[in-house]
């Protein structure tokens, strides 16, 4: 089942269900989130409440796509509720990419390939236990969120614009403080990488940008192999084309693992707020030499997450020295 929502007339979000081809509204007036929480609260799961709700007209979604009307599958009331983070190292190859953008440390096993490695060794434990933690970034709040076809913005200060091909799990918390996953999205988890090479303590800043998800949720069980394609469009050519691995069987930590790490923190698990994390990637444009323009598109897609996630970049950077913000004292 994908899940997908689009603003109606009025701006408020319908919510899109579809299962093969054809996409139906769903007879509900609630927005994804509103029907999730009382899911959560009535012990129904949300595939069962879909079902019982039923179905009314069918919607061309690929034309509400081209519109500009689809929405991030799900959304938060309160944007500063909704919480956008990461982790990175947590994938086959994901590492010697890393490492091939910090190669000019040293020559010796950089602290990436390190982190990697612990993850290889006790990133699946079979014991049930917790096993060794991953990176960790934050990206923003829901005011960083991108819909679907919706310009990637990149800062004027940015020194690029890059985009990383990932897979999200999509959580909303429970009114007892208990994580609930309503299910996984695609993901673009852009970044600037030319800061980040210039200095590895720069990876927090590089992060601090807009992410784009979706445009279909997809529920239940996440497949444990997971083949997609990345791209870049820029006009009527296609710059750059990388098919990625996700899914754990192409992972060093396993997906309840890394769950685990993010969720462990109180601070993420107060009621009522939403958390798009995203697990990381070996696949970058970056690391092929590729420098995206404003205008271009990045395209993701991978076939169990139905239509492919695309944004443009939008990015003109400063011709003069970055102004300083100026704070007043009340």
């Amino acid at each position: 089942m994908l899940l997908s929502q689009y603003s109606r007339a009025d701006g408020t979000p319908q919510i899109v269900v579809r299962e093969g081809t054809e996409a139906y509204e769903v007879k509900t007036d609630l927005c994804l989130y509103a029907l999730a929480r009382d899911c959560i609260d009535t012990g129904q799961p949300l595939r069962e409440r879909i079902a019982a709700l039923g179905v009314r007209d069918a919607v061309d979604i690929e034309a509400l796509y081209a519109s500009g009307r689809l929405l991030p599958p799900v959304t938060h009331p309160d944007p500063a509720h909704l919480h956008i983070t990461g982790t990175g190292l947590t994938h086959l190859g994901s590492a010697s990419t890393r490492a091939e953008m910090h190669k000019a440390a040293q020559e010796h096993e950089t602290d990436s390939m390190r982190m990697f490695r612990l993850g290889v060794e006790g990133g699946k434990p079979a014991n049930g236990a917790a096993g060794v933690q991953p990176e960790w970034f934050y990206k923003g709040n829901g005011f960083a969120l991108a819909a679907p076809g919706a310009p990637l913005e990149a800062p004027e200060f940015a020194e690029d614009g890059g985009e990383e091909p990932e897979i999200a799990g999509i959580y909303l918390i429970a009114r007892d403080g208990t994580p609930v996953r309503l299910g996984w999205a695609l993901a673009n988890e852009f970044s600037d990488h030319v800061m980040e090479r210039r200095n590895y303590l720069y990876l927090a800043h590089s992060k601090l940008r807009p992410a784009a998800i979706g445009p279909e949720l997809l529920i239940g069980e996440l497949p444990q192999s997971v083949e997609g394609l990345s791209r870049i469009r820029r006009g009527d050519e296609t710059i750059f084309e990388q098919p990625f691995l996700s899914g754990e069987a192409n992972m060093n930590h396993s997906l309840a693992n890394l769950e685990h790490h993010h969720f462990k923190y109180r601070l993420f698990r107060q009621p009522g707020d939403v958390h798009i994390h995203m697990f990381g990637t070996a696949t970058l444009s970056f690391a092929a030499g590729i420098t995206p323009r404003d205008g271009d598109v990045f395209e993701i897609e991978a076939g169990p997450f139905g239509l492919p996630l695309r944004n443009p970049l939008s990015f003109t950077p400063l011709a003069s020295p970055e102004p300083r913000i100026e704070i007043r004292t009340l």
